[in-house]
């Protein structure tokens, strides 16, 4: 009979350390090194700074070194001045090595200042632009904001809103997008029966009518594409090729293509007065209403609006395009078909 394996003492509780956002770990680092005069030791941070003690041990920590290496390039290239003290008699020595961020090199000049209500705006802004730029710059500002007491508790900031992603494609694709580099995914058409492998090199995540799209160039026939990330399927694979993307690639050019294809697809579409679709459907952007009551509304994908058509039920009936008004009556009749089927199966 195999003897059951038992945990190290010295490996700390059983089961797996929780998971701690990079941003998070960055950010406990760099307060970390500002609090700190002389210094700290690689042991020191791996110990005790939040990110790297949930995962430290008294064994073999080289995974955890390398992970503080990466984050020590990852804030140099976010602007942050950390520093690396050798001691005197302890030259090659890297464990004895210190590392430290000087607070007078890294605050803003003592002729700036913000009240709490601008820390606060600022605090938001950071946040947005970076869910929709990615860019370093908006990550270093915010880690800048934070230090000053932007995350001070600051009644505006208990409702600001979140931008997030639960796209699983969405950060392999931003790591892609920061690299220039050719990724691999299976991407499912609407009406296709199974997906199909695409190789593109990212150059933009967009967030168009509240959905997440990535635009990217095909690197096998130069075609500039648009995929919606919650048609990708599997996993995004980030490859080590990397791509010189054109200068007039950019998130602006992305949106103004998509702006410019939702301004030009219209749907018409008789509703119910007064119903929740007539509401609703109003209160999209563009849309007019005509003399004889039909609505006209702008889309981007016939797919997405079919389904929001569907959803009103007969609330809702499209005057034209003809596939628009195909697609909706195709969903409508898979749920009557579903129903139907139900009702049977609970007679049994």
């Amino acid at each position: 009979m195999p003897k059951k394996a038992t945990p190290s003492s010295s490996a700390g509780p059983v089961g797996r350390a929780p998971r701690v956002p990079v941003e998070e770990r960055l950010f406990s680092l760099v307060l970390a090194l500002l609090a700190t005069d002389t210094g700290l030791t690689k042991t020191e941070i791996l110990s005790t700074v939040q990110g790297y003690r949930q995962r430290w041990s008294r064994g073999d920590n080289l995974a955890l070194e390398r992970q503080f290496e990466r984050d020590k390039d990852d804030i140099r290239e976010l602007g942050v001045p950390l520093e690396t003290i050798e001691e005197l008699g302890s030259s090659g020595n890297n464990q004895n090595l210190r590392y430290r961020i000087l607070r007078g090199d890294y605050e803003l000049p003592t002729d700036i200042a913000f009240s709490s209500e601008e820390t606060a705006l600022l605090t938001l802004a950071a946040m947005v632009w970076r869910e929709g730029t990615l860019s370093g710059e908006s990550r270093r500002a915010l880690l800048k904001l934070r230090s000053l007491g932007g995350a001070a508790p600051v009644p505006e900031l208990d409702y600001a809103p979140r931008i997030r992603s639960r796209d699983s494609a969405f950060e392999p694709l931003r790591t892609a997008l920061d690299r220039s580099a050719v990724v691999l995914f299976d991407y499912l058409k609407p009406g296709e029966s199974a997906p199909r492998a695409r190789r593109v090199v990212p150059y933009a995540l967009v967030q168009f009518q509240g959905r997440w799209m990535c635009s990217a160039i095909d690197t096998e026939t130069g075609g500039w594409r648009t995929f919606l990330l919650s048609r990708i399927t599997g996993e995004v694979t980030v490859t080590n090729e990397s791509v010189t993307v054109p200068p007039e690639a950019t998130a602006e050019r992305s949106l103004a293509d998509l702006e410019d294809l939702w301004a030009a697809q219209t749907a018409v579409v008789e509703v119910e007065p007064a119903s929740d679709a007539e509401t609703r459907l109003l209160k999209r952007r563009g849309t007019t209403r005509g003399d004889d009551g039909t609505l006209t509304i702008h889309w981007s994908d016939r797919f997405l609006l079919a389904d929001e058509l569907a959803s009103f039920g007969p609330e809702v009936r499209v005057v034209e395009p003809e596939g628009v008004r195909e697609l909706v009556v195709e969903r409508l009749s898979a749920v009557a078909t579903q129903h139907a089927d139900s009702r049977k199966a609970s007679r049994g």
